[in-house]
């Protein structure tokens, strides 16, 4: 029979963590390599929010609209970022 386990997390360290810059540049590394499996028009921003960082992949040209709206590019590049 398995026994249970407690985990206490460091709330300090986790918050740390999550605005980091290592984690910016992984972030911003998955972003990147996600917009350019997107194709043409796509681009990845890295911004810090209020305590974490975050990427966004967004489409910045009408055809890369098209193409995330009838073929859904941005969807199908996801696995890019991996």
């Amino acid at each position: 029979m398995a026994k249970s386990m407690r985990i206490k997390l460091n709330r300090d360290g986790v918050r740390a963590l999550l605005a980091s810059q290592e984690l910016a540049d992984n972030l911003s590394d998955r972003g990147e390599r996600i917009a350019a499996a997107a194709g043409e028009g796509f681009e990845a921003t890295t911004t810090k929010n209020r305590d974490r960082v975050v990427v966004f992949v967004t489409s910045e040209t009408a055809e890369a609209k098209k193409a995330e709206a009838e073929n859904r590019a941005l969807t199908r590049a996801l696995d890019a970022g991996r």
